[in-house]
């Protein structure tokens, strides 16, 4: 396999090797066609591939779901019959309950 560096990729742009033969795929149909290949779509396509991919904070997760999982079992413990500020009211009684019955250590 080829060592693509920024002397030999498309405008020496940091692109992997599969996403240099995507952009060449690219301008090479839209030649075959007659049609103008540096558009907007091929720009943005670039701006995509060099753009850093988002870190994930796992953590964060983990409390959403702990959140949501929490917010559930308080839902399941409310009485549907209440008006919709007692309901609210007990809502909030049963999360605090579901906290400290699942403390988050």
């Amino acid at each position: 396999m080829t060592d693509l560096g920024p002397e030999s990729t498309f405008r020496g742009l940091p692109l992997t090797p599969e996403q240099d033969a995507e952009v060449r795929h690219y301008i090479k149909v839209k030649t075959q066609h007659h049609l103008p290949w540096d558009t907007p779509e091929l720009r943005a396509m670039i701006r995509e591939m060099i753009r850093p991919p988002e870190v994930v904070d796992e953590d964060s997760e983990l409390e959403a779901d702990d959140a949501r999982a929490t917010a559930e079992r308080a839902r399941a413990s409310i009485d549907e019959e209440l008006e919709p500020f007692e309901a609210n009211e007990e809502w909030h009684a049963a999360v605090d309950s579901e906290n400290m019955k699942h403390p988050k250590g």
